[in-house]
């Protein structure tokens, strides 16, 4: 089954952590710090796969992982990075994040691949601690940490025009007539429930990529019958041909047919009411001498839009039409339609992992605690007097001291960090 839009959820490897061991060799009792360095967490990345045309593969799996990197060993071996974790989508994807919708990548045009996340750095190994004053260091830097995102896969179709108006008024028939596709073409409502790609060919060896957009329907910018789905297609879209049956073969108004197809293109995104478009009355072969009355009321109607009558079916004025459609793609920017990145997930995660909160719970109790805090002690050895000397040095520099005396601080007070808690003296 076709599909054009899938939610999942990604996370990045976990960086290895650094090591903890000392060199043992015979005549040598005490050897120095020889723990080595974690592997970098692998990443996810987004590439192009020019034989994928949908998000189908997505649709059966929800979540995605990059490989954990390894523990870091003895003998300062370092440990294996894990494998990155990349994901093939179709030309014309766009990632977002699904909590907010902002853009983190549109892999189109040039941009074909791209790391969304990065693996946790790996953790340094106790070699790196030595100093002149601490020879011999009983901890290592954990790993950076994994980074998981909800993210949102849309595919909006990679084509310069768009064919609209409601089922059954012959795009698809139109669609064969102008390019080398070869949609299926039927008398019933729906007959095409995929958007279906076509190139015209033109004589001066330029030409252009058309999309038969499945019928719309009133009430489809609100998500009634699958109207979401097939707007989002004509985004990228230069020029929109809006196709009604002219003849009204099935009691049909054509004036209140485009009216109802405009309303619903300003309402889901008043830019596709905005792109240039051709008013096409199709099926007029099916009238006698009305033909000419029915082109005047629809130009009348709407006079700032050009209007052609054709047969899609006989090949009445699709030559006309088809050279009216490429001079209006030529006079748009010649480049694809792509949409900005808002958002890069890696930039909240830094900003996440740096957070450090400092707060009065009560009268002569502080409360200190979040990700880089967190962090710290995870390679910080608080029962060695060492250790509890970096500890302060920690608090002084990192400007969490200078936090807790602007919250009123005085001695004898207690400083709570997680499971632990301090006495506070100046």
């Amino acid at each position: 089954m076709f599909a054009d839009q899938a939610k999942i959820i990604i996370r990045s490897g976990k960086g290895g952590n650094g090591h903890v061991s000392f060199r043992r060799e015979k005549y040598v009792p005490n050897g120095g710090p020889d723990g080595g360095d974690g592997g970098k967490g692998g990443d996810i990345i987004f590439e192009v796969d020019s034989r994928v045309n949908h998000l189908s593969d997505f649709r059966h799996r929800r979540k995605f992982a990059a490989q954990s990197g390894e523990e870091g060993g003895k003998s300062r071996r370092h440990g294996k990075s894990g494998e990155d974790l990349v994901l093939k989508v179709p030309a014309g994807t766009i990632i977002r994040d699904a909590e907010q919708g902002r853009v983190i990548a549109d892999l189109s045009g040039d941009n074909t691949r791209v790391v969304v996340l990065k693996g946790g750095r790996g953790g340094l190994g106790n070699q790196h601690f030595a100093t002149s004053r601490m020879q011999a260091p009983r901890y290592a830097q954990p790993g950076g940490e994994a980074v998981e995102i909800e993210v949102l896969l849309e595919l909006k179709t990679l084509a310069d025009v768009g064919l609209i108006g409601f089922p059954n008024v012959g795009k698809s028939t139109l669609l064969s007539r102008l390019t080398n596709a070869r949609p299926k073409v039927a008398n019933y409502h729906f007959t095409t429930l995929n958007p279906v790609l076509g190139v015209v060919d033109l004589p001066d060896g330029e030409g252009f990529v058309v999309a038969d957009i499945p019928g719309l329907i009133e009430g489809a910018a609100e998500g009634a019958g699958l109207g979401h789905d097939f707007l989002r297609h004509i985004e990228r879209t230069k020029v929109l041909v809006h196709l009604v049956d002219g003849a009204s073969t099935e009691g049909r108004d054509p004036i209140e047919d485009i009216q109802a197809i405009d309303a619903e293109l300003a309402s889901f995104s008043k830019t596709l009411l905005d792109k240039p478009q051709i008013l096409v009355c199709n099926k007029l072969d099916a009238l006698a001498d009305q033909g000419s009355e029915i082109l005047e009321t629809v130009r009348q109607a709407f006079p700032e839009r050009k209007v052609f009558g054709i047969s899609a079916v006989s090949g009445q004025g699709v030559e006309e039409l088809l050279y009216e459609i490429a001079e209006m793609v030529k006079s748009q920017d010649s480049g694809i339609i792509t949409f900005d990145a808002e958002f890069d997930p890696m930039e909240e995660a830094v900003i996440q992992e740096s957070l450090v909160n400092v707060e009065k719970a009560g009268e002569g109790t502080f409360l200190v605690y979040g990700p880089k805090i967190d962090k710290m002690l995870g390679y910080t050895n608080l029962e060695s007097e060492k250790g509890y000397a970096f500890f302060q040095k920690y608090l002084k520099e990192q400007g969490i001291e200078r936090q807790l005396i602007d919250l009123g601080i005085q001695d004898g007070d207690t400083v709570q960090i997680y499971e632990m808690a301090f006495e506070y003296y100046a």
